[in-house]
């Protein structure tokens, strides 16, 4: 095959990519990827930005309908569905992350169940996993495409820019769009790309992946009705090239050949302990190690018994936030995250709520915080690191540094923590037989002939009585996953 353009060569790769293309390793991956996104989605739906999206949302009607996870009764436009559930999977902060950096499922997954609930022949399992691993790999394939994008972000938040592209690319495949057509979704997508980065630690940072799986979604569906955009949207520097300052794109070739390699199957992704930027893991591991040193010499720790707190991180202003007024900024403040840590030998989904966040030891501790970035310590997720170093009024001196947390892509999550983590948090919103039924067609979604069975389980939530055992289910499954969230 010869390809007289990039975008061309992406169109032509959306579209001639097969399920014998996937090896085992892309299809136990990206199974990873599918149960953590529904686990942390469900979990969202708890949260006040998506009650104020899903309200928006209820406004709107169409023919169609798709599911909302975990609503047993509520459908909604495929377009909106997409979008609440993407609000839902990035409302804590808590999705996968990849490298170079973006959260690569939270933008595809909500638009695939969306798509795949409209169509007239419900896809199969398999069907849909293969578009999923698209959106995912033309993520992937988009960020090489510059050196920034290896480092922390400082203009684009990244879902909203690749994302929206992964979209529109796995939408596109599982509407079996011709080649020309998957370029000209790309094209439309390009449109609705790109959120700056000022909106992060604020509400608006989950509509990033909302936005980015519904437009993605919706230049799809543009494309199939025959709108066309710009055959070489990735090829220019006034295309996809806007959002790098170093843009350098090449083609996406080799599926014909038999040699193409799957991103993901040469780059994991991180699966996070703590609904907090990525950031935040190494600084928690970190002072949880320091604290324990001290804890060990001392015998006890007593906040009293501090005199500073030292944090050594990479620069990056938009995750430096010294005393944060909301759950949003707290998510992304080194300080915070350190001295939660530091005061409860562990942090959790609740550390983050009003009472915690307000109590007046923590905000005490905040302001014993100094922040240095060294020079040598890159913005990088791939090789940046974290030192904590507590001093005492006696004197004494406790220094820890992180430079690979429990589940980052170097170090992932077993599997077995990854499902209990699923199983955590999607307990708070389904029965039992839905978090069952999830976990069951998730691990065999290769086998699934019709894939609207997943949404089925996704619907059934708990009874009070079900809420009532989930939440003592909870609290038992605390002890177990104290280690996975405190790393003690």
């Amino acid at each position: 095959f010869i390809f007289q353009g990039i975008t061309e060569s992406f169109g032509a790769a959306i579209h001639g990519l097969s399920t014998a293309h996937l090896t085992d390793g892309v299809i136990s991956r990206s199974k990873r990827m599918i149960l953590d996104t529904l686990g942390v989605g469900l979990l969202g739906t708890r949260t006040s930005v998506f009650n104020k999206v899903l309200q928006y949302s209820q406004s709107f009607t169409s023919e169609d309908s798709s599911t909302v996870w975990g609503k047993s009764s509520l459908d909604l436009p495929p377009y909106f569905a997409a979008f609440v559930n993407g609000v839902a999977v990035h409302s804590m902060d808590f999705d996968d992350t990849w490298h170079p950096a973006t959260h690569p499922s939270g933008a595809v997954l909500p638009a695939l169940l969306a798509l795949a609930e409209s169509l007239p022949q419900q896809p199969s399992g398999l069907d849909l996993l293969l578009a999923f691993n698209v959106g995912i790999e033309v993520q992937g394939r988009l960020m090489r495409f510059s050196r920034e994008a290896f480092n922390i972000p400082e203009r684009f938040h990244p879902p909203s820019v690749v994302g929206v592209m992964g979209s529109a690319a796995a939408s596109a495949k599982l509407l079996g769009l011709s080649p020309a057509q998957c370029s000209h979704a790309l094209a439309i997508a390009a449109s609705s790309a790109g959120a700056p980065l000022a909106n992060a630690a604020t509400q608006t940072k989950p509509l990033h992946v909302g936005n980015a799986t519904r437009r993605g979604l919706e230049a799809a569906q543009l494309a199939h009705m025959g709108i066309e955009g710009n055959p070489a949207i990735l090829d220019m520097d006034s295309g996809f090239g806007v959002y790098y300052k170093d843009y350098h794109p090449s083609s996406m070739a080799g599926f014909a050949s038999g040699d193409l390699k799957w991103v993901l199957e040469g780059q994991d992704v991180a699966f996070k302990r703590i609904p907090a930027h990525l950031g935040m893991h190494w600084v928690v591991d970190a002072a949880l190690e320091a604290r324990a040193q001290l804890e060990n010499t001392v015998g006890s720790f007593d906040l009293d018994q501090i005199r500073r707190i030292t944090l050594r991180v990479p620069p990056s202003k938009y995750i430096d936030c010294p005393s944060p007024s909301t759950e949003h900024q707290a998510r992304h403040s080194f300080q915070f995250n350190a001295c939660s840590a530091l005061l409860d030998n562990r942090v959790t989904v609740s550390s983050y709520c009003d009472a915690d966040r307000n109590r007046p030891a923590l905000k005490r501790l905040l302001t014993k915080v100094e922040v240095e970035t060294p020079e040598g310590n890159q913005p990088s997720f791939d090789n940046m690191y974290s030192e904590v170093e507590l001093e005492t009024h006696q004197g004494l001196r406790f220094l820890a540094r992180c430079n690979t947390f429990y589940g980052h892509w170097r170090k992932p999550l077993s599997q077995e923590d990854l499902v209990e983590k699923f199983r955590g948090h999607a307990s708070s919103v389904l029965s039992t037989e839905g978090v069952e039924g999830v976990t069951d067609v998730v691990g065999n979604i290769e086998k699934v002939k019709n894939s609207s069975i997943l949404g089925l389980y996704l619907r059934r939530t708990s009874s009070q009585h079900e809420q009532n055992k989930s939440q003592k289910q909870s609290k038992s499954r605390h002890k177990s996953l104290h280690q996975l969230y405190s790393n003690v």
